[in-house]
């Protein structure tokens, strides 16, 4: 039966969905193609696959070119923002809708838009599993991108009562304002808790932070030395797949932690993409948990002490010992702080990696262990108000992941 397993109790006796090709429900529009030239600090904005983030439109990172440039279509409100070509295969698919209140703005060459009067349930369809299954078929084993018209020739399953597909757009849409508006108290918190590292700590020429606690004001300045005569710190390893089949997917084996294993909340994620044999694990270095990590590659600059046993790869540095007492919280923001700052100063905020030199230089100030745990215990608390937060949006994207799969009828899974 060509049916969801989730309906709404109005649409019960409308009979079975129909298969529908997405060039029947709306059309494509082709992105604009751009020089150098063309680039200026303000006119036409530009959408680019940066500019979706978690379903929605972010203008964080904009491109503007001349307003009276040739071949741009203009986007309009509810159009679908698709990303069709990127060195990220991950990125492929990818989309937002443009909200109500968009300024003026076109999309580049490697988006595309969908167009159509069905535009939210339409939105609605390509967050599901078949939207995505699809998308992975088309993309095969080396091409990064869709071809459009295979793209028009996607099928789905979808209702014939227009109020019946306003009915599911609506109600996934009121969800996902939920999700927006969690989305953003969660951002204040991180805002806040960015605002409080910088008063807390020290930054620059400053021998004490900017805000101290009220017992500590008459103590002494705090001091200072190079990372390398704090701690002892080193790589993990990577250990060499040659004559080690499975090195990295031992699903009896031990957690080998990598770069995007350690989250933006001071842990790793519960489960390591990899679990590294027995065999290879005898080329890899071992922590224990409770050891205080940073990823050097990549994701530069997340911090994390570890909640479990593992391995590590040597994109990632370990700290194995303190040369002075420390309160390793403590330790583990004044961390991620001078990464933060090390990151200022790259050309565009970016950096590839960190070097030794640059690592053994870094210059660490510390209060007293009293102070220092002190501040720990703030930000901490902060901390778990983030993990609340991120939590309950988990909690909110899973309950909206459980009812796509009851509301949209899978076609992929579905024989006649």
């Amino acid at each position: 039966m060509l049916l969801p397993k989730l309906r709404f109790p109005e649409f019960q006796n409308d009979g079975e969905w129909k298969k529908k090709a997405l060039n029947k429900l709306g059309k494509l529009v082709n992105g604009l193609t751009y020089s150098p030239d063309d680039v200026k600090d303000e006119g036409l904005l530009v959408l680019r696959s940066s500019n979706i983030q978690n379903g929605i439109i972010v203008l964080d990172d904009n491109v503007y070119v001349r307003s009276d440039v040739k071949g741009a279509n203009l986007s309009e409100t509810n159009d679908i923002l698709i990303c069709v070509r990127n060195g990220s295969k991950a990125l492929i698919g990818k989309n937002a809708l443009i909200p109500t209140g968009m300024a003026l703005c076109t999309h580049g060459a490697f988006m595309t838009v969908f167009r159509s009067d069905k535009s939210k349930f339409v939105f609605q369809l390509f967050q599901t599993k078949a939207y995505a299954t699809k998308v992975a078929c088309d993309l095969g084993a080396t091409i990064n991108s869709i071809n459009a018209s295979n793209f028009l020739k996607y099928e789905f399953l979808v209702p014939e009562n227009p109020d019946e597909q306003n009915k599911i757009a609506a109600f996934l849409s009121s969800l996902d304002e939920v999700i927006i508006a969690e989305s953003q108290e969660l951002e204040v918190l991180k805002e806040h808790k960015r605002g409080l590292l910088q008063c807390l700590l020290p930054v620059g020429a400053e021998t004490i932070p900017k805000f101290r606690f009220e017992e500590f004001q008459n103590r002494d300045e705090w001091s200072e030395d190079t990372l390398l005569n704090i701690a002892s710190f080193r790589r993990g390893s990577f250990p060499q797949p040659y004559g080690l089949p499975k090195w990295y997917d031992d699903e009896n084996g031990m957690p080998f932690i990598q770069v995007f294993d350690v989250g933006e909340d001071f842990c790793l994620k519960p489960t390591t993409k990899s679990r590294i044999s027995e065999l290879a694990a005898k080329q890899s270095v071992f922590i224990p948990k409770g050891t205080l990590i940073i990823t050097l590659q990549g994701s530069i600059g997340r911090v994390a002490i570890t909640q479990y046993d593992a391995y590590i790869d040597r994109t990632l540095l370990l700290f194995e010992e303190f040369h002075i007492e420390i309160d390793l919280n403590f330790f583990a923001y004044t961390i991620f702080l001078l990464f933060e700052i090390e990151k200022q100063k790259a050309p565009g905020g970016i950096i590839k990696t960190i070097t030794k030199d640059v690592l053994s230089s870094f210059v660490v100030k510390m209060p007293s262990i009293e102070e220092q745990k002190k501040i720990a215990s703030c930000l901490t608390s902060l901390d778990e108000l983030i993990n609340v937060q991120s939590q309950k949006i988990e909690a909110l994207k899973h309950h909206k992941k459980g009812l796509l799969q009851g509301l949209f009828p899978n076609i992929n899974e579905i024989t006649e």
